[in-house]
Parts: structure tokens; sequence; C-alpha cells
């Protein structure tokens, strides 16, 4: 009895505020056919934002797991002064809101910023990339990176130095100790922030609402058809695909992430 009176508390918020929502979410597309279901895969603009979504996030992930890596091992396996005071700063942007982290990508590369005035100077034009392609993908960075460098840095501090000193002393080179050394022990975070990475890229919204004014991402898309056209069923549909390859992402890395740190312990 007791046990089912802690669990009733969680069970009713989990019907109300998650199953029902999903529900209805799911059920919507229904009210203008069954075709609305595959929308994002019919309509040309659907799918490009789509695809265009999923190629931005994929860079952004890539990138930042290569820098968030190298920063990782460094910060975790060096001591000096000043260290903990820099992976500070350098996490700092986690206490940032999309908003902001676009307004200042819109400080720096927007038509009024540094880059704006000096183009303007030097070639007579003003170049700007804040609301592009290339500013969602500095925001985007810019937000990931931090996440990703405290993960690694918590790794790399708990590598043991005895392995890389065994693999040096028998022979092993720099490429060897990184796929045989470095590799193992980093797999699982490089698996797991991956996903997270990429789940937190394909639905950032308040950084696409600021810049994404020349590169359509499906946020965005969905914002626009549910707010400007109070067309709810697409919303709907075009949320659920969102959502399913996100979680699907988040599924396989769980999946495939669990026996390579059980190997790597």
């Amino acid at each position: 009895m007791i046990a089912a009176a802690c669990l009733a508390p969680a069970l009713v918020f989990f019907v109300a505020f998650w199953l029902l929502p999903m529900a209805g979410l799911a059920a919507l597309p229904a009210s203008t056919g069954a075709a609305t279901y595959f929308v994002v895969l019919t309509e040309p603009r659907y799918l490009a934002s789509l695809v265009q979504t999923t190629l931005l996030s994929i860079a952004v992930t890539a990138v930042s797991l290569a820098l968030a890596a190298a920063v990782g091992l460094y910060l975790g396996r060096r001591r000096f002064a000043g260290r903990r005071l820099l992976l500070s700063v350098l996490t700092l942007p986690l206490s940032f809101p999309g908003v902001i982290v676009g307004f200042f990508v819109i400080l720096f590369g927007g038509r009024q910023g540094p880059i704006a005035s000096l183009s303007d100077a030097l070639f007579g034009t003003r170049i700007t990339f804040a609301y592009g392609v290339s500013g969602l993908f500095l925001a985007y960075l810019y937000f990931s990176l931090p996440r990703a460098i405290a993960s690694f840095t918590a790794v790399a501090e708990r590598m043991a130095p005895d392995l890389e000193e065994a693999a040096r002393s028998l022979g092993a080179g720099r490429l060897r100790i990184v796929l045989d050394v470095w590799w193992p022990a980093l797999a699982p975070t490089a698996m797991a922030s991956g996903a997270i990475l990429f789940a937190t890229s394909m639905g950032a919204f308040g950084t696409a609402f600021t810049l994404a004014s020349r590169y359509e991402v499906l946020p965005i898309t969905i914002y626009n058809e549910f707010t400007n056209y109070a067309n709810f069923a697409l919303a709907a549909s075009l949320s659920i695909a969102l959502g399913a390859m996100t979680w699907g992402v988040l599924f396989l890395a769980r999946r495939f992430g669990a026996p390579t740190a059980g190997a790597a312990a």
C-alpha cells in the first residue's frame, strides 16, 4: 500500500503531462487524413527542412565532439594554475538560453557587427553571416561545446595513466595509443554525448528563431504552421517526425553504447 501511494503521484503526473498530450499529438494528424502523417516525406518543402536540420545537427555534433575531445583530454590530464577557472569559463554558455546565444552571433556577425564594419571599410560591402547556415552552425556549436567538454574532461580525469605508459613501453606509437587506449575509454562518452548533442540541435528553437531567416530548420517550420497558419494537424505531424528521429538516435546510442562502456570498464 505504501509503495502504491508513493507511485500514485508520479503515475498521475505521467498520464496528465506526457501520456495524454502525446496521445492527442499522435491522433491529431488523422483529422485531415492518414496521408498527413507522411507529409514530411511527401512535400518537398518539409522534406528539405528536415534534411537541412539533420545535416546541420550532424555537422555540429561531429565538430563539437572532435573539439571537445581534444580540450577535454588536455584539461583532464593536466594540472596547472587557473585550470578550474578555465573550465568554468568554457562551460559558462550552459547558463545562456538559445535566444541569448543567437544575440551573441548577431552582435558578432550581424549587419552592425565588427565583421560587417571591417568588410565595409576594406571592400565597400557589408559581409554578414549571422542569419544563414553559418550563423546557425556557430550558435549551435557555441551551446553544444560546453556540454561535450564537461563530459570528456570528467572521463579524461578518470583515465588510468598506467595504460598509456604500458603501451609506450611496448613500443606503441601515438596512433596506436589513441586507438587502443584513448578511444576505448572515450567511446561511450562520445556515443552518449553525440546523441544528446544531435537531439538538442534537432530541437533547438530559441537560437533558430533568432537567426534562421535564410535557412529554415524544422522547429521553425513547426512553429510557423502552428502559430502563423493554425495548421495544427500538420504541425503535429512534423513534430512526430522530429521526435521520432531524435528518439531513434537516442535509442541507438543507448543500445550500442552500453556494450562499449562495459568493454572499456
